[in-house]
């Protein structure tokens, strides 16, 4: 199959995402994005990703893979006006992580209204960071030292960081954490201690099964956004509860995804106490690329 022709299908499958949410579809800023990483795209693991909340509600995102090179992927958002250019570290932040860490890939979200909303860095399996690396960052957001003692109280100071995501829209950052004990009540601990109320039993028997968590801060306030964890199966039906009704009528109805594919699953909880669920699925997987499959494949062994 040519690569005009995958292209097409792959057009084809993000307006077929954005019908079946019943969201808007923005072709002008599809093709403005993938337009701007056209060389990466054929080579990239591609995926869908939605959740519950007013947050997620009004959009469908798309997530694809960017492989490291002469070009940083911000640089090339920035020249295709697919972000705004400002002073906010927000924009700073991602050079800064380049020129100080070894990068495995990058990555690109956007959404099939919205456009361009997020970019992450996935840092090497055998070479992932630690919290203390990140804090020397001039443009990291201050809330993320500010919470330190937080993320020391429940192990997170010494865990490996395989990911960092940036928000652009909203200036947030996730940080993301592998090897976390999330039994019962190591979850309630860390969800009490951000002054939260009490975790549903959907919460709670979700995040038995995570292979990770990631914490959501930003510039505007010292407070940790959102904390949730991250579930990964072969098929929805492994989950051991049943999917929220929306996100099963979403994945029902788009199209099958790759054959060998992952299925990720987030639960999160906001600082509003909302908890919050996200489904993430593949168009087009490549299990190399994903550096939680990777270090859950070596921490498996250990268990």
């Amino acid at each position: 199959m040519s690569e005009t022709s995958e292209l097409t299908e792959l057009y084809s499958a993000i307006e077929e995402s954005a019908r079946l949410f019943e969201v808007p579809y923005s072709h002008d800023k599809v093709r403005s994005i993938l337009t701007a990483y056209e060389d990466a795209i054929p080579n990239s693991s591609i995926a869908f990703r939605m959740g519950t909340g007013k947050r997620y509600s009004s959009d469908v995102d798309w997530r694809f893979t960017v492989p490291p090179g002469d070009v940083n992927p911000y640089t090339v958002a920035l020249a295709h006006g697919l972000i705004e250019s400002t002073d906010h570290p927000v924009l700073s932040l991602l050079l800064e992580v380049a020129e100080r860490c070894d990068i495995n890939f990058y990555g690109i979200d956007f959404g099939v209204a919205g456009g361009l909303k997020k970019m992450y860095v996935a840092f090497p399996p055998d070479d992932m960071l630690r919290l203390s690396t990140l804090l020397d960052l001039p443009s990291m957001p201050r809330s993320v030292a500010e919470n330190y003692d937080f993320f020391a109280r429940h192990g997170m100071d010494g865990k490996q960081i395989p990911t960092l995501s940036i928000d652009y829209r909203h200036r947030t950052v996730n940080l993301y954490f592998n090897g976390l004990p999330t039994e019962r009540n190591s979850v309630r601990s860390i969800l009490r201690d951000l002054e939260l109320p009490e975790p549903s039993e959907q919460l709670l028997t979700l995040s038995e099964r995570a292979i990770g968590a990631y914490a959501t801060l930003g510039w505007d306030s010292s407070k940790i956004e959102r904390f949730a964890f991250s579930i990964v199966a072969e098929d929805p039906s492994d989950l051991p509860v049943p999917m929220e009704p929306e996100i099963e009528k979403f994945l029902t109805g788009i199209r099958h995804r790759a054959a060998d594919d992952k299925f990720f699953y987030y639960v999160a909880m906001a600082s509003t106490g909302e908890e919050i669920y996200k489904i993430q699925s593949y168009y087009r997987f490549k299990p190399w690329l994903n550096p939680m499959l990777q270090s859950d494949s070596a921490e498996s062994q250990d268990r």
